[in-house]
């Protein structure tokens, strides 16, 4: 009878540890496809922003600092605002308001240069995260995104000199009129705006013109993983 009761004994000891091993694996692979459909999740999103961008011509429509990839998209109802970057080693997606108007979307944009990490619209997206680097292709190679890329001269940028031109003359017409008048400090105030026109058209003329596609390199529990997106027709 002890025999038995042993041999019993140590069959299920040996039942136990098989069944503990078969629920330690169900669950690890359980983690493992949570873990990449998540990954997957997060990769969509970074595909769509990409996808999505929008050049407004009043901020750049694609910026990278070395921490913070920077990018204007699309957005129902106007143009949103979206941060990338890796603090601490977090991964993080920051997503702000819709703009409407240009003026907002500069003082927008100027805001998110200063974005702590703990801001409402941040989302962690993956944990483990180092080593963060984005590189731009263009002219057939790859390069670092945060090396000078081809400069472009848009539309408005290209009126803008004339426009300044003209701005300028008159401001200068109406600063003689107003000094006949007594009136200098108007004159002034109009010379001024019109330095400012011909500052704004500068600045657009030294706009970068987006990539043809984007590489991510970044390294996630150890393990380094890259991603080219395409920008095509809807980010040019």
């Amino acid at each position: 009878m002890l025999v038995a009761l042993m041999i019993m004994a140590i069959l299920a000891s040996l039942a136990w540890q098989g069944l503990d091993g078969i629920l330690r694996a169900r669950d690890q692979s359980r983690a493992v496809i949570d873990s990449t459909v998540r990954l997957a999740t997060v990769l969509t999103q970074w595909e769509q922003d990409l996808q999505a961008l929008y050049e407004a011509d009043v901020v750049p429509a694609l910026s990278f600092d070395g921490q913070t990839l920077r990018l204007t998209r699309r957005s129902e109802g106007g143009v949103a605002l979206v941060a990338w970057a890796v603090r601490g080693g977090v991964w993080q997606r920051w997503a702000g308001p819709t703009f409407t108007r240009a003026g907002e979307l500069q003082e927008g944009w100027l805001r998110s240069q200063q974005l702590l990490g703990n801001e409402a619209g941040q989302l962690t997206v993956a944990e483990a995260a180092s080593q963060w680097q984005v590189y731009f292709h263009r002219g057939g190679q790859w390069s670092n995104a945060q090396s000078t890329g081809e400069l472009r001269q848009p539309v408005a940028a290209a009126q803008a000199p004339a426009a300044a031109a003209s701005s300028a003359s008159s401001a200068s017409g109406s600063a003689s009129a107003s000094a006949s008048a007594g009136a200098s400090n108007t004159a002034g105030a109009v010379l001024a705006a019109a330095a400012a026109a011909a500052a704004a058209a500068a600045n657009n003329l030294q706009r970068e013109a987006l990539p043809d596609a984007v590489r991510l390199v970044i390294k996630l529990n150890g393990q380094t993983l890259t991603r080219d997106i395409a920008l095509g027709p809807a980010g040019a």
